[in-house]
Order: C-alpha cells, then structure tokens, then sequence
C-alpha cells in the first residue's frame, strides 16, 4: 500500500498528460498487489477464469494485470466471499482494482488514444453529442435535397438517402471501427508470451463469449450487485443487450443480401425477415441496455469504479437511442415525418458505431480476446510465469 501511496501522490505533482500514466501504474500495481494475496489465498480459486490464471504465476507484469483485468468479468462474487475486503487493512478489493486496470487498457490500445480519454472523461457528453450533431447535419442534407418533401404512405427510405449512398458511408465507418479494434487487439495479443492458437481453444472461447459463462458468479447462481444475494439479472440484460445488435445486425445482412444478390428492394413487409429480425433485435437493445442502466445505478460502490460511470452510460445511452429511435422509424415509417425519424435514427447508429471503439463496446472485444488467450495458455504445461518489466 505504501508504494500505490507514494504514485497517487506522484501523480498528483504532474500535468494531466503525465498522471494518465502514473495512474494507470499505479492501478497495475494494485492489481498485482490484490494478486499476491490472492494467491496465498485461493479461497476463489474456482470462481472464474481469473483466478485459475492467477494460480500459473509468482509474480504479476504488465501484460499479466492486463490479461487478468480483460479476463475479470466484474460479478464481484469474490468480493462478498473474501475475508480481506474491505474494511480489513489488506483492503482486497478484486473488481475495483480489475475495473480500473481495464479502463486503462481501451484508452491505451485504442487509436487515436486520445479520443479514448476523452471518451473516458465525459462520455455521456461525448455519445450524445456525436449522435445529436449527424442526426442534425442529415436533417440539413435532407431539407436541402428536398427530401422532407414525402407523402403520407411512402415508406421508402431510399427515397431520401440513396441506398448506395448509405451503403458507403457506412462501410466507411465499419471499417474505421473495424480498423481500430484490429489495431488494439494486436497490441493486446503481442503483449505476454505468444503460444500458437489451436481449434480447441478458439471454440472454448466462443462457448465462454456466447454463454457468458463467467457472468454466472462464482457458484453460477449470478452476480453480486447492490448486496450479497445472488442475481442473474446482470447475466440476462446483457445477454439480451448482445443478441439484440447481434439479431439488428443480422436484419441488415439479410437487407442488404435482398438487394443485391435478389433484387429485391426495400421497403420490406412487417412479416419479412429483415423486419422480423430488427423489431426483436431492437426490443432487445432496449430491454437489455435499460436494465443495464438500472443495476448500474444501483450497484454497490465498491463493486466498480466509479470513474467509468460516464462511460458506461454514454454507451447505454446510444444503444438506447438506437433501439428506441429504430423503432419508432418502423411505427411511423408510413407517415410524412418519416424523414426526420430516418434521419435522427442514422445518426444514433453512426454516432454509436463511431464511439464503439473507445466506449464500453470496447470491453466485449478485449474480453473475448482476454478468454481466447487464456483458454491457449492453459493448454501448454503448467510453468510458474515470474513477473518482471
């Protein structure tokens, strides 16, 4: 504790660009800390993946805080069973200290790193603003193209924005993510020991990823949120969170396979099975991210860190606009407000796919690759790994 003392107060001498830093060690050592009690412990040992991983070493580097952190997934079950919680003087507090670590990580694997902090500080600010800002400039482009000029009865959205225009733009922007999150899941998997990636371990990894095993708890009873009673709420919500983008994404699939491999061009029925596959992938996106919300606050405080909030809520806040604007655009699609609905609701998707790489989004794909490179490093031989920059 004396040396996590002496950075905080380090940090607190230096100008903003250095206390990132500073923070961010500071953090790693508390982690590394917490892990070395830990591992004389192991009471938790078969709760998560976390601990297992924790057992394969002596000694915790960078790269090994930052595997562990990506690997936690926050059920916060060993919090409630550890006899050196809080307010005994080891102050062992395992999500807090992962939670802090992992915000560190998307800022700095995420490029440009400084839209990652800023998205870190004010990201409700952030997600809202971008969404609101393209929602208003397509408004413009609309009214000066003369596209607000639709009738009751004309559901085509193609009639406002070409369909190869939208195809374009946001391709653009899906590569721009895509992009991203290939450039910092590289810097995360470069960091360790490289071991080559086996069939068995990839499909674990996705069995974990899909399943959300690890949001189970540490007896797979759920998760710990205000208190110590066990919840699969958490569990649930996101799952429903997931599925939703995932049904949402596969409607737009299937959309777009309509209108160039079948010619068949929108505007679809409401029992076709792009519209099928968006009405239940935006129920979810609605129902899932609000009940995220509403554990989020009321979450026990020492469960998480409370620096995230902005952007945890930044993040829900666009999937909620999404969800909510979406559907709205399929009830109203018909009606001569039609265009302004399409309009705000092309925004909130650009604006949630532009922040994704900087926002919580980003946990999911860190997480998934934290899991795939556990699920290869357990199978090599067990080797004490000493830490060690």
């Amino acid at each position: 504790m004396q040396q996590l003392d002496a950075l905080t107060r380090e940090a607190s001498a230096l100008g903003a660009g250095e206390y990132a830093a500073v923070d961010a060690r500071a953090a790693e050592q508390e982690v590394a800390r917490v892990m070395q009690i830990c591992n004389a412990c192991r009471y938790c040992e078969g709760f998560c993946a976390v601990f297992p991983a924790m057992t394969r070493r002596l000694e915790f580097n960078r790269s090994d805080v930052h595997l562990l952190a990506n690997l936690c997934h926050n059920c916060s079950a060993c919090l409630h069973a550890c006899q050196y919680a809080p307010p005994h003087e080891f102050a062992v507090n395992v999500p807090r200290a992962m939670a802090q670590v992992r915000a560190h990580t998307y800022r700095e694997y995420a490029w440009p790193a400084a839209l990652g902090s800023l998205y870190a500080r004010a990201g409700l600010a952030v997600a809202l603003a971008t969404a609101g800002s393209l929602a208003v400039f397509l408004m413009l482009a609309i009214a000066l193209t003369g596209g607000l000029n639709t009738q009751p009865g004309d559901a085509n959205f193609y009639a406002v924005f070409p369909h190869n225009l939208l195809a374009v733009l946001f391709g653009l922007v899906l590569l721009f993510v895509c992009g991203v999150f290939g450039v910092g899941v590289a810097r995360f998997w470069r960091e360790g020991e490289a071991h080559p990636v086996e069939a068995g371990a990839i499909g674990e990894a996705v069995h974990d990823v899909l399943s959300l095993r690890y949001l189970g708890g540490g007896h797979g009873e759920g998760c710990n949120n205000e208190s110590d009673a066990f919840t699969l709420a958490r569990r649930r919500f996101h799952h429903l969170t997931f599925y939703g983008f995932m049904l949402c994404f596969a409607a737009t699939c299937v959309a777009t396979g309509y209108h160039y491999l079948l010619g068949y061009e929108a505007p679809y029925p409401l029992f076709s099975v792009p519209v099928v596959l968006g009405t239940l992938g935006g129920l979810g996106l609605l129902v899932g991210p609000a009940g995220l919300l509403w554990l989020n606050v009321r979450r026990n405080p020492l469960q998480t860190d409370p620096g995230q909030k902005p952007m945890d809520r930044g993040f829900i806040a666009l999937l909620l606009l999404v969800a909510g604007s979406g559907l709205l655009l399929l009830a109203l699609r018909e009606q001569a407000s039609m265009p302004f609905w399409l309009a705000l609701h092309l925004g909130c998707v650009m604006g949630l796919f532009l922040t994704m790489p900087y926002g919580k989004f980003a946990h999911g794909i860190y997480r998934s690759a934290a899991l795939l490179k556990w699920a290869v490093e357990k199978r090599r031989p067990a080797r004490l790994k000493l830490g060690g920059d």
